[in-house]
This record gives structure tokens, C-alpha cells and sequence, in this order.
């Protein structure tokens, strides 16, 4: 087997990579059977020569290097897709995103095989790979530099200015937040636990909810919700997560008293259609509302956070919600919420956040790929085949792509 590393073509770049130079070495050290090339780049944070001191071969292009594999991180632009091979990475189409019907046709067209990374879940559907706890941790560290940019009381570097994790973490340390601040986190899968991470590491003490709504501190302190601490049956009778799970209209939100106390909320969460949103316009019109930057990590645009109503970049990651109104505003107008919405947070750590994706790759996909599909977890996530049509799971995509 020949495995290619892609060079990442989108708009705008990701400095990502599948694999790291030292990750290369190890799979070629594991699998010796197989060849393993990278395609040259001068997009990554991580450079060509970095990959070639470790004994890794630098192709210019991956085209005519007749490899079996092409592992890749975000879209492969249309004409960079080579025809009848199959490829890894995050297309973003399962969910018949408008934006990439022309991408998913384009494959089908070149008779490509098709692993999305999000779709390679356990039998138990958990997902295998992601880069959720990159999200986490970035998304903390923007929400309390967007505080300091809102208050005019931090000068936090942007997390893309930084080397890595250590570098960014340092410069956290070194802010003086208020004696009195409280931030709230709701999630507890990868992104949650990213951003738990990230305040942690900061030096932040974690309260227990009830702690959090009641009483003063004289430190900034945080507290992190699950699905049962931010919302309730309607019928008053006891939350049960197999009841959320069955029918989550039966539920509505109880977060509005801690957006009554809190300074900053941090959205980790996972969201699923037909759930409570956390928190809606009109609750942010509630008289006692504090919450005034609100990093939406999650980043459901016009959902369950309702002061995110579009996306934002790492170009320009800040923009105001006024509620009164309900437009948008300059990020620091006190008559708004400073909202932080970007969608590709991980892109921002992209050293530490490739490390982190190759040491699950190695652990979890490349065994499949090379010794074999066990229970069956890339067959379930190959949207498309080498026949150049829809992988039988998928076939619902079909009216997707004719309108693309």
C-alpha cells in the first residue's frame, strides 16, 4: 500500500496536516510493507524539511504517484482531486451541506472513494477522530481575549500569533482577570473538555453549579454544565437522559440563571436538532441578563446560542449582537453582546492540533486502512466508491449532487 499526504488546497489555508513528521516515522516504522510520500507544501505550519529529517519522502505532486491512499484534512479543491483513488479528509456533505454538492459530484465523477473522518464511529456510534478539543481549547482562550478586547483590560496575543499550546498558555497566564468574574462552560464531550482543559491550565478554579449561582468569590472562577444542568422537563418531573434523548421537546432550557451571573459563557456543547435552545432572544432581553461575551465554540448559526447568527474568522473573530434590536452591532458596544464565533477554531493551534489528530490516526484509522476494516468502521463511513457512485448508506445524497 502507498499512503500520500495532501497538500491542503482550500480558501483560505489550513496549516493542518493528517500526520506529523514524526507520526510519519512511526507508521513507517509499524508498517514497513507500506510506502508512505508527502506532498510538498509551503501552506503548513509544519515545514517540507521538518518532514524530511525524519527520513520522509517530499514529492513536488501527488499526481502520477500512483498512491492507494491520499490523506488530507479539510476539502480538496475540485481540480486537485485524482481520479480513482480514494481519499480521506472532512468533506462536510453527510449533512447535504449546500456549499459542497459540487465537491461530492465532482468525486462521484472521478470515480473516488470517499472516508469522511466524521463518519468512522465505533459500533456504539462514537466518533473515532476530531479535532473537537483543539475547538475547546482555542475557543477559552478567545473567549477571555475577547473579554480583554470588549473591557480594554487584556492585550492577549491571537492564538494563530503563537508557536503552540505552551507559548498560548503562557500568555494566558500572565492576565489579571477581576476578583469577582465568573465564566460558564456547557459541554462535556471533546470540545467541553478541550475548554475545561484550557482554564485549567490557566490557573482557574472550578465551583460546583449551585456554588457558581449563590456566592460571591474573590477569584475568576468557572463552572462547566452538562445536558441535565441546563435543562429541565417541562412536566417538573426528574431529567433523565434517556428521555432527553427519546423526545427532547419535552424539555426546555433552565440556563437563563446563570447567564444572571455570569460574565462570559463558553458554548462546548453538542446540539442536537428538535433540542431546547439554550438560551433564545428574548431571554437575553431578561432584565437581570449579565452574560456579556459569549464564545460560541459550537457555532450553530441562528440555534441554540441565538446572539450567533453568523459565523466569524480568525481574521476577524469578534462581532456585536444588540438584543433590543435584534441586529448586529460593533463588538465592543455596550449595548451588545461581544460574540466569538469561529468555525475552524482548531486552525489556530495548527501544530498541537495535527499532533493531537495524528496520535488518533495512528491509534485508530491507519490500523484500519492497513490491516484491515474491523467491524466494519470505514466501510460505514465511505460516502462514495471506486464504481464512481453513492456507497449504499449514502444513496440519500443522490438528489444532492443532480442539483449540484
Amino acid at each position: 500500500m502507498k499512503i500520500g499526504v495532501v497538500r491542503e488546497g482550500k480558501v483560505p489555508p489550513d496549516q493542518r496536516v493528517p500526520l506529523t513528521p514524526a507520526q510519519c516515522a512511526e507508521l513507517k516504522r509499524l508498517y514497513p510493507e507500506v510506502e508512505l510520500v508527502v506532498e510538498a507544501s509551503e501552506v503548513r505550519r509544519i515545514s517540507d524539511d521538518e518532514y524530511r529529517a525524519e527520513g520522509i519522502d517530499v514529492v513536488d505532486t501527488l499526481v502520477g504517484a500512483n498512491c492507494d491512499v491520499l490523506l488530507g484534512v479539510k476539502e480538496v479543491p475540485l481540480d486537485e482531486l485524482i481520479p480513482d483513488t480514494t481519499y480521506l479528509f472532512f468533506s462536510h456533505t453527510y449533512k447535504l451541506q449546500p456549499y459542497n454538492a459540487k465537491l461530492l459530484k465532482t468525486i462521484v465523477d472521478k470515480r473516488i472513494r470517499l472516508i469522511d473522518y466524521e463518519l468512522i464511529k465505533r459500533t456504539s456510534g462514537k466518533r473515532v477522530i476530531g479535532f473537537g478539543k483543539w475547538a475547546g481549547i482555542v475557543g477559552a482562550y478567545n473567549a477571555l481575549r475577547a473579554w480583554g478586547l470588549r473591557e480594554r483590560a487584556l492585550d492577549l496575543p491571537r492564538a494563530i500569533e503563537c508557536r503552540d499550546m505552551k507559548e498560548m498558555v503562557e500568555h494566558g497566564k500572565g492576565v489579571d482577570l477581576p476578583s469577582r468574574m465568573k465564566i460558564v462552560l456547557t459541554g462535556g464531550g471533546r470540545v467541553g473538555m478541550g475548554a475545561h482543559e484550557l482554564l485549567t491550565n490557566l490557573g482557574l478554579r472550578e465551583v460546583h453549579k449551585e456554588a457558581f449561582l449563590k456566592e460571591p468569590f474573590e477569584e475568576a472562577v468557572f463552572t462547566r454544565l452538562d445536558v441535565e444542568d441546563y435543562n429541565v422537563r417541562r412536566d417538573g418531573k426528574p431529567f433523565a437522559m434517556k428521555d432527553f434523548i427519546d423526545d427532547p421537546t419535552d424539555f426546555k432550557s433552565s440556563f437563563l440563571p446563570y447567564a444572571r451571573v455570569a460574565d462570559l459563557y463558553i458554548a462546548g456543547h453538542y446540539w442536537a436538532e428538535g433540542s431546547p435552545f439554550i438560551f433564545t432572544r428574548e431571554d437575553m432581553r431578561d432584565p437581570a441578563w449579565k452574560v456579556c461575551v459569549v464564545a460560541d465554540v459550537s457555532c450553530d448559526i441562528d440555534g441554540p446560542v441565538a446572539c450567533t447568527i453568523r459565523p466569524s474568522t480568525i481574521s476577524d473573530p469578534l462581532y456585536g449582537y444588540n438584543p433590543r434590536e435584534e441586529r448586529e452591532c460593533a463588538f465592543d458596544d455596550p449595548s451588545g453582546l461581544t460574540v466569538m464565533a469561529v468555525d475552524n477554531l482548531p486552525c489556530e493551534l495548527p501544530r498541537d492540533a495535527s499532533h493531537g489528530f495524528g496520535k488518533e490516526m495512528l491509534a485508530h484509522v491507519i490500523p484500519l486502512l492497513v490491516g484491515g476494516d474491523r467491524d466494519n468502521m470505514l466501510t460505514n463511513a465511505t460516502e462514495t466508491t471506486l464504481d464512481g457512485a453513492l456507497a449504499p448508506k449514502y444513496r440519500y445524497l443522490q438528489d444532492y449532487i443532480d442539483r449540484a
